[in-house]
Formats: C-alpha cells, sequence, structure tokens
C-alpha cells in the first residue's frame, strides 16, 4: 500500500521563514517555518493528498516513528528525553495527579520514549549534545580564569563527578550564577572557539539564561551534510541552528533544561539526565551498497536510509521491516509498485517487504527499525571547544 501524503510546517518562532521551502521547492509563506512533520503522531498528523482525512485513519496501530524536516534559524531550547521506563511511570504518576495533558507543567504527554537522530543538509548544522569531560571545559575557561566573577564555576569543576552538581547550581540560579553568566558573555567577545561562538548565540537569544553558562559544559558539534548525530535517552541537547531531516521515536516527552520561556521542572529534569561525560555522538552508517546510506541507533523505533542520486539513477531495492516513510528531497524517482516522487513529495508505505527506487533523486526513507545491522557511534566530535 502506498498512501501519499502531506502536510504543513509549524510555524515555531525559532524556524526559518525559506529553508524548508526552498528544500521542498515549495513557496515561502514570509512566516516561520520550523518543523515539517510527516507521521501519524496526534500533535501534527501527516494528511493524505486528495482526501479529507489524515494519516491517523490509514495507519494500522501505532506508527512507532516520526521523521520530520527541521529547520532552525535561532536556538532550540536546552532538553532531554527519558527512557522508556521514565516515561511509562512519568506518565502513569502524571495521571495518577489529575495533571491535564495540555497543561503547561506536564512533563510527560505519553508513555513512550524519544530517542532521535539527525541528518544534516545544512553546512553546518550546530548543536549542544551532551556532557563533555571537565578538564575541556577547564581549558575552554582557561584564558579568562583570572575574572573573578568566573572563579566560583572553576571552584566547583574539581572532575567529572561534579557535573551533576555543578549543573543543578547552575540551573537553580544559585549564588554567583547571574554574574557568572555575565562574565562568560562579556569574555566571549574577544574569545575564540566554538564554545564561545555558542555563548555569544545564546546570549543574543536568551540574555541572562543560565543555559549560556550550561552550554560550556556540553559539546558544540558542528555537523557536515549528511553526518548525523544520535541523541539517546538522557542526552541533554539543543539545536542551535541549521536544516536537516530529523527522526525520532513517535513521543511528545520533553524535558526541557533552560533556554526557553516554557516550563522547566528541574529536580525531574535531574532525575533523568546522564551526567556520564561521553564523546558527541555522531552516528555512522552501514553501506549495504555504494550511495545507499542506512542510519540504526540502538532502538527498535526506526532506522533512516539515505539514497543518493548516483544510487537511485541504477535503482535500489531497500527493505523493510514494517511500515516506513519516503520523502523525496530533489530530483524525481519512482517506487516500485507505488507512485512517482519528485522534489517535495512524500508516501507513507505499508505492508511492502522491500522499496523499490529509481530515479534522478535523493529520497530519505524512514522505517521501523526492528532487524538489521547496528550503525557504530564512536562519539568522535568534528569539533567541539
Amino acid at each position: 500500500m502506498f498512501v501519499p501524503i502531506t502536510n504543513t510546517p509549524r510555524g515555531y518562532a525559532w524556524g526559518s521563514t525559506t529553508a524548508i521551502a526552498e528544500l521542498l521547492g515549495r513557496q515561502p509563506t514570509g512566516q516561520p517555518e520550523a518543523e515539517l512533520w510527516l507521521g501519524a503522531h496526534p500533535g501534527s498528523p501527516a494528511e493524505v493528498v486528495g482526501k479529507e482525512r489524515s494519516l491517523l485513519d490509514v495507519v494500522d496501530g501505532r506508527l512507532p516513528f516520526l521523521m520530520k524536516v527541521l529547520a532552525a534559524a535561532s536556538p532550540l531550547s536546552l532538553q532531554a528525553h527519558p527512557t522508556p521506563a521514565q516515561a511509562a511511570e512519568g506518565f502513569a504518576r502524571e495521571n495518577a495527579a489529575g495533571v491535564p495533558l495540555d497543561a503547561p507543567e506536564r512533563n510527560y504527554k505519553d508513555a513512550f520514549h524519544k530517542p532521535e537522530i539527525i541528518y544534516a543538509l545544512s553546512d553546518p548544522f550546530r548543536a549542544l549534545s551532551g556532557f563533555r569531560p571537565v578538564a575541556e571545559t577547564r581549558a575552554v575557561l582557561a584564558p579568562v580564569a583570572d575574572d573573578p566573577r568566573i572563579a566560583p564555576l572553576l571552584d566547583r569543576l574539581t572532575d567529572d563527578g561534579a557535573l551533576r552538581d555543578v549543573f543543578s547550581w547552575l540551573i537553580g540560579r544559585g549564588e554567583g550564577v547571574v554574574d557568572l553568566v555575565d562574565a562568560v558573555v562579556e569574555a566571549s567577545a574577544i574569545a575564540d572557539g566554538p564554545s564561545w561562538q555558542t555563548v555569544r548565540t545564546l546570549a543574543d537569544h536568551y540574555p541572562g539564561d543560565p543555559g549560556i553558562a550550561i552550554s560550556l559544559l556540553l559539546h558544540t558539534v558542528e555537523l557536515r551534510p549528511g553526518e548525523v548525530l544520535y541523541l539517546p535517552a538522557g542526552n541533554i541537547h539543543a539545536y542551535l541552528e541549521g536544516l536537516g531531516i530529523e527522526l525520532m521515536a513517535a513521543s511528545d516527552n520533553v524535558l526541557r533544561g533552560g533556554l526557553t520561556p516554557k516550563h522547566v521542572d528541574v529536580p525531574e529534569l535531574l532525575r533523568v539526565l546522564d551526567f556520564r561525560p561521553l564523546p558527541a555522538p555522531y552516528l555512522h552508517p552501514h553501506e549495504p551498497e555504494p550511495g545507499v546510506h542506512v542510519f540504526r541507533p540502538n532502538v527498535p523505533d526506526f532506522a533512516l536510509t539515505v539514497i543518493e542520486p548516483d544510487a537511485a539513477a541504477r535503482g535500489v531495492e531497500v527493505r523493510l521491516e514494517g511500515p516506513a516513510i519516503a520523502l523525496c528531497t530533489d530530483g524525481d524517482v519512482a517506487l516500485e509498485g507505488g507512485p512517482r516522487l519528485a522534489r517535495g513529495g512524500a508516501v507513507y508505505v505499508e505492508g511492502e517487504t522491500w522499496l523499490g527506487v529509481r530515479g534522478s533523486g535523493t529520497v530519505f526513507v524512514a522505517s521501523a527499525g526492528e532487524s538489521g545491522e547496528r550503525a557504530p557511534h564512536d562519539g568522535s566530535a568534528r569539533q567541539s571547544g
């Protein structure tokens, strides 16, 4: 079964006014377009082309993944996502407490986890992702260590085991944090490097927010087109700028940690966060044949297959473990047994074991990822500091 689908981009304030339209060959609306959702999540289900119904009416059961085209013109909030056990417990707890699903203080909108990957389309795609070793943060701060306002941070950053306490002090706006934020913003005007660029960016958009100082504890990552980050449960992250394809488990559970006017539940965030300092989590692809890249993280909910134009030109077959969504971002391709997809076209596929693709375009295929070879993620950051 092949069902052509479409949707209207969500207009969050941080979205780009041009990037999604330019990628998919649409006319810009002049308004921010942040995320184009392609899936059956009730928050913004895809619409069936030519029919007055949504993909929710078509999918047999629950579609385990959600594919998005994401375009960030300004930074998103610092955030993390729960494990399956944390999501189930938190959802049940808030239900028992009678917290309405649409309440601004609600943390758990469903009982599912929300791991995700981001595939960079822009050059670069900038993000914060995960805690880095304390020694790296101390090295970044070394040129400005003589500022007494920065001393309280350096005094607390004794070793990697201090990250939880330092984060709690910062997000709780403890004694000295306001002055510290002012100091690192002033230092960023003369200091160089990716971390200081991040400080400048965040200060422009969220003046005075402790997330500005928290960013110094994290990897600043610059993805090049075709590179992917995997953001598992507990990973603190924020997209700073860029255009990409985002694929995640179909959930809306977000614990925010700053850089936002929305609700920040500090105790719950501390329960979810993974404070281990780890390398930035690059996810490397499996390449079953030239021009076909399969990104498969260690979760069963999803996998992303990218078919490049050279591969499409000779014709390829992609094995499907379950339902899938295919999106064409340039050129024109034919799907065996299904429709042609021009630039910007998308289709929901169900009941097929293989997806044949032939033509002259680039195609992203999101699918369930229950089996198959897992792609390694070695965490080697291209650039952080």
